[in-house]
């Protein structure tokens, strides 16, 4: 289901969520990953589907929200939080930031508040892990000026840029579901880190240019959308290789998130 042509075994899906540190918005996420608002929200059908389907191993303080006292923050610190896609695993987080604004992509919340609690579980939404404020409180990747993004990132060639200094260019990365974005975020010696989410569930997928099976993609977006995306990806790997490309279930970029501490 994750890798088209692999074989049918288990497959560990680390759930990342990433801090940065903005000089001068401060302390940001992108994505908030699971969080124990996601069991409480699936104990009954038909969300607890949804939790059959992917089984939630979730470590005691494993929350967002209680590792920021690693880094001494607090979760009031949190000034915004950028949210790739509305799927539960990167969003059960949100209720613990009441402060933050919320960046996100309103075609993806759109989506969220058309789907009847089956349908959307089907798709991988959970509505009740929405804060009821969202709406007053978000502000949406299409409503912001595109800015380009430069020969570096070709074929990704635009974003929105979310703070007006190009520290973080929001990136429209479609094919997993409606409303998916990804982010560019400029950071020490101007060095470029690229958040994928979920247009490709590994670096490794990315360097092989190894979509999931149809039948996956199809269940979630649209394949064809999906499968183009990967291939800019790819393209992009291929001609800078250099360039951090981070996928939100990547097993390499958890592995380097462990020996950090994070």
């Amino acid at each position: 289901m994750a890798r088209q042509g692999a074989s049918w075994t288990p497959a560990v899906f680390p759930a990342l969520a990433i801090l940065i540190l903005h000089p001068r918005i401060g302390p940001v996420l992108f994505d908030t990953g699971y969080d124990p608002a996601f069991f409480a929200e699936t104990r009954s059908f038909p969300e607890r589907l949804y939790r059959w389907a992917t089984p939630v191993d979730l470590p005691e303080r494993g929350a967002v929200a209680d590792q920021l006292g690693g880094f001494g923050l607090e979760p009031a610190d949190i000034r915004a939080v950028i949210i790739s896609h509305f799927h539960g695993d990167h969003v059960a987080g949100l209720h613990a930031f009441p402060r933050a604004s919320i960046f996100c992509a309103r075609a993806g919340l759109t989506e969220v508040r058309a789907r009847g609690r089956l349908s959307g579980v089907r798709r991988g939404l959970v509505s009740g892990l929405l804060p009821p404020d969202l709406e007053s409180r978000a502000r949406f990747f299409e409503d912001f000026p595109r800015t380009a993004l430069g020969s570096e990132l070709a074929p990704v060639e635009a974003g929105a840029d979310l703070f007006g200094d190009g520290s973080m260019i929001a990136v429209p990365l479609p094919g997993h579901c409606p409303g998916h974005w990804g982010l560019v975020a400029r950071g020490e010696e101007d060095r470029r880190h690229f958040l994928i989410a979920d247009a490709a569930w590994s670096r490794k997928a990315v360097r092989d240019n190894a979509p999931p099976p149809r039948l996956t993609t199809s269940l979630l977006g649209r394949t064809s959308e999906y499968r183009r995306t990967l291939n800019d990806l790819h393209a992009l790997w291929a001609r800078n290789p250099e360039l951090r490309l981070t996928p939100s279930h990547c097993p390499e970029a958890a592995a380097e998130a462990a020996d950090h501490g994070g």
